[in-house]
């Protein structure tokens, strides 16, 4: 299968990194300042997992893209889904798999509105990494996950291929028959931590020392399983118990990675991941104060930010 993996930054550049390095067939598509820094020096991973570098990567410009590929794995940031589209589109035909792992789910709606729902796998990962001042992509602990599949559950043909491809990337890549609940969990942890370790500035083991910080960051939570209840997907108890263990652990330095971008006055997803959670509960009459308040904190940071 051919592989198109939107950018080559923190998240792009790991797994699509891993899969070439695997012997996948991977293109990335990138911006020409991009192109000519992995064309000098390479794809460079500095990782737990074990470093690597792969010299001249094959590249795209979205200029010169003009054929489909089988899997576009997307992996740009919510405000720059428009942008993300119109790159891709001369990669998606009528056999192509787009494999989103943007945060939450309105992406979804809109990715199928575009594309038609039969071209839209679900999709979400799991990694803390980033880019150095060398452009060197860097993962910071050695957590890796990337599910998708089919959102009705089904194991078709296509996605039992990308899973074998995807598993030799040696990252926790797997097919999935529970994409949908797995992407509501995902969101439920993730928004928990960006709402509680950015209203609060600090990391959870910081937050659970100040008086409330506990009963804050518990009741998110709660509000979150909420509104992922009345869409149907209630967390499960393993899940639950064990993201209850991550957000109470004492001394803590977990923090997200909304609240990092904050600390570099970076553009920040509040719309995507905790504006559309509220509008959710809005239209299902949850009572969700916690979330309100931190969904103020941040846009009045973006509205500052200009």
């Amino acid at each position: 299968m051919r592989i198109l993996v939107l950018g080559a930054g923190a998240i792009g550049g790991y797994f699509g990194g891993r899969l070439l390095q695997s012997g996948a067939d991977v293109t990335f598509l990138v911006r020409p300042r991009r192109a000519d820094e992995l064309s000098r020096d390479g794809l460079v991973i500095k990782s737990p997992q074990g470093d690597v570098t792969l010299p001249k990567p094959p590249t795209v410009l979205a200029q010169d893209l003009n054929k489909a590929f089988d899997i576009v794995l997307l992996t740009c940031k919510a405000f720059d889904l428009d942008d993300a589209i119109a790159a891709i589109a001369p990669a998606v035909g009528s056999r192509t798999a787009i494999i989103p792992l943007l945060n939450g789910m309105r992406h979804l709606e809109v990715l199928d509105s575009k594309f038609g729902p039969a071209r839209v796998l679900g999709g979400q990962c799991a990694i803390a990494a980033t880019l150095n001042a060398d452009r060197h992509v860097v993962q910071l602990a050695p957590m890796q996950a990337l599910g998708f599949g089919e959102r009705d559950g089904a194991l078709s043909d296509r996605v039992r291929e990308a899973d074998a491809i995807f598993q030799r990337g040696n990252f926790g890549g797997k097919a999935s028959e529970t994409i949908l609940q797995d992407m509501w969990e995902k969101w439920t942890m993730l928004a928990t931590l960006a709402c509680s370790t950015c209203l609060m500035r600090g990391p959870v083991g910081k937050i659970l020392e100040a008086p409330g910080g506990h009963d804050y960051i518990l009741g998110a939570r709660d509000e979150i399983r909420a509104i992922a209840s009345s869409a149907g997907h209630n967390p499960r108890a393993p899940f639950v118990e064990r993201i209850t263990a991550m957000l109470t652990t004492e001394g803590s330095p977990l923090t997200a990675s909304m609240f990092r971008d904050i600390q570099g006055n970076l553009p920040i997803e509040a719309d995507h991941v905790v504006g559309d959670l509220i509008a959710r509960a809005d239209a299902a009459r949850i009572d969700v104060p916690r979330l309100r308040v931190a969904y103020t904190h941040l846009k009045t940071y973006e509205a500052q930010r200009g």
